[in-house]
């Protein structure tokens, strides 16, 4: 039986509960009682996430609510005289890897008999969830940064949505979306929060790891608040407790210079992130000034002896540039996973295999 506890008090809550954070504590809530990784239990004929549906926590009563989000293309790309994988997640039907948490997330909520739900988000996550909600007749209210990119709320407009712009910096629309869940009695639906999304993270992992044979030995991904990294974590380290692969990979966290808490901290040794001051980057979806995750992904980079580095707004824009040259339009956000990969490369064993998360669909974003 699968249940919601306090990772840090170890409080436990009803799984419907439509708290976001702990209620004595302000710890992350998680999922306990997750099944045990079992490959035999993989639904090979369905190719979407949902292959994995006897090992994703969820509620016994829920049907899925799916677009076929999830098997995203795993594919060799030569790179700098290297050959590296690029995992497409940016192929999703809402055009970023945010649908394999939102699929959970209004999986469960539908369970629930939830109606209504809230997100703050700079774009993505929240037009992942404006597109599931009106697949499954929810009402769903969305607050983002004023700045954010025209095109992200246009796809969330015309999904249906309520769409509340807030201005200020990107932390400022978590407190609108957070007071709206309060005073409206609405589903906190956060990205960052909720433990139904990080757990469809998870799956990334299962798929990379069926689509080689193996676990990389380099993953090189974009991280704001941590989801997922720290899916991705945790579905290599079930892997790696049902005995599947023998070690984690190195996780390589990137980051935009402007706004860099977790390569701030990871540089000076500390073990939690950096204070930083809320700033604009081209790289949106990154722009977290105070990561939720940011401790457990330095616990993470350091466990894997990975690293987190950050890269500038010319960097992010060439490599952009550079990516696409090779028949790749992602947004801003990952393409701050090729910049960082270009300074580490050298570093990096040629016997090894490379893994670069690519989060979001180039058409999202400007150039």
């Amino acid at each position: 039986m699968i249940g919601i506890r306090c990772s840090a008090c170890g409080a436990v809550y009803p799984i419907n509960s439509h708290a976001w954070v702990c209620q004595d504590c302000g710890g992350l809530l998680e999922i306990f009682g997750a099944p045990r990784f079992d490959a035999a239990k993989i639904k090979r004929g369905n190719t979407s996430l949902w292959r994995y549906r006897a090992l994703l926590s969820l509620p016994e009563n829920t049907t899925p609510i799916s677009m076929g989000e999830g098997w995203t293309p795993l594919i060799a790309v030569p790179y700098r005289g290297r050959n590296i994988y690029c995992k497409l997640d940016f192929l999703n039907p809402t055009g970023s890897f945010k649908d394999r948490g939102t699929t959970l997330i209004v999986s469960a909520v539908k369970a629930f008999g939830i109606e209504r739900v809230v997100e703050d988000s700079s774009g993505n996550a929240a037009a992942s969830l404006a597109g599931y909600a009106a697949y499954a007749n929810l009402r769903a209210t969305i607050f983002v940064p004023a700045h954010a990119s025209p095109m992200k709320l246009a796809q969330i407009q015309v999904y249906g949505a309520e769409l509340e712009r807030v201005n200020g910096v990107r932390e400022k629309s978590a407190e609108a979306a957070q007071a709206a869940a309060r005073t409206k009695g609405a589903y906190y639906a956060s990205h960052y929060y909720n433990p139904f999304f990080v757990a469809g993270m998870q799956t990334t992992a299962w798929e990379i790891w069926e689509q080689l044979g193996r676990a990389p030995d380099v993953i090189v991904m974009p991280a704001g608040h941590g989801t997922n990294m720290v899916g991705m974590y945790r579905g290599f380290a079930a892997l790696r407790d049902a005995n599947y692969i023998s070690t984690l990979p190195r996780f390589i966290a990137a980051q935009a210079a402007q706004v860099a808490p977790i390569a701030l901290a990871f540089a000076r040794g500390a073990n939690e992130p950096a204070r930083v001051e809320p700033f604009k980057t081209i790289a949106e979806g990154i722009a977290n000034s105070e990561p939720v995750h940011g401790r457990e992904l330095l616990r993470i980079i350091r466990e894997t002896k990975g690293a987190a580095i950050s890269a500038s707004e010319e960097e992010i824009r060439s490599a952009r540039v550079n990516l696409a040259r090779h028949g790749i339009f992602v947004e801003p956000t990952s393409a701050t996973a090729i910049a960082v990969l270009e300074k580490v490369l050298d570093q990096i064993d040629e016997s090894e295999t490379v893994v670069v998360s690519l989060t979001g669909n180039g058409l999202k974003a400007p150039l």
